[in-house]
């Protein structure tokens, strides 16, 4: 039987990549994300099933994994990919669209990993990824809101892996440390989207002995 993949925020780079990975390895797949226009070449491309979602949003998120369990079945490889940025020097910055911001980055994992968790367990088995970013591990200069919300990130992540990687779910945190660029253009100093895409589902297939619970993928001459 087909394994079933969820993507929310499932954009044209990243996102899109990681629907071709799993539609290459025989997944069925759900592409998620709060503007269908969004998703729709990518549903069109892959044969995926597009739904819109706002993440931040628990009757959403509910309704996006339920119609997935109806239509597709459990999921198995479930990814986090949805951020929103708001730059900007601290005291200038929109207190409404920080906290939108963070919402989306921090909270929605949050609310899409609970209802993951509750399609997964009765399986005993399945993956969840967080994309995380070089925000994870350090602050930037006029980007706390960023470094906020991918920081909560990674600590919903391992914590995640801590209390579920005993009961078959395999949790981890993807740390892209650079700008992604176009698929399959060697761009330099850029990640190339089907190559980190790779990565996930090489995780998703890592053996029980040897969960990796996360991984930093940097271009060669991205700084450390």
């Amino acid at each position: 039987m087909a394994e079933v993949a969820v993507i929310v925020g499932a954009g044209p780079g990243l996102g899109a990549a990681l629907a071709r990975a799993a539609a290459a390895d025989g997944m069925k797949i759900a592409v998620a994300a709060r503007d269908q226009a969004k998703i729709a070449e990518v549903a069109r491309s892959t044969g995926a099933v597009a739904i819109a979602c706002d993440a931040t949003d628990g009757a959403s998120v509910d309704a996006l994994f339920d119609r997935v369990g109806r239509e597709l079945g459990a999921p198995s490889f479930v990814v986090y990919n949805a951020s929103r940025r708001v730059r900007g020097p601290v005291a200038e910055l929109d207190r409404a669209a920080v906290r939108q911001a963070i919402d989306i980055t921090a909270y929605g994992g949050f609310l899409v990993a609970q209802a993951a968790v509750r399609a997964m367990l009765p399986l005993g088995r399945g993956s969840l990824l967080f994309t995380g970013a070089s925000a994870s591990v350090k602050g930037y200069a006029e980007s706390a809101t960023f470094a906020m919300g991918k920081f909560a990130l990674r600590g919903l992540a391992q914590s995640l892996a801590r209390e579920l990687g005993p009961k078959g779910l395999h949790v981890a945190h993807v740390i892209v440390d650079g700008a992604i660029g176009r698929a399959g253009a060697n761009e330099a100093g850029k990640l190339d989207p089907d190559a980190i895409a790779a990565t996930y589902l090489q995780i998703h297939r890592q053996p029980r002995s040897t969960w990796g619970h996360e991984v930093d993928l940097r271009p060669s001459v991205e700084k450390f």
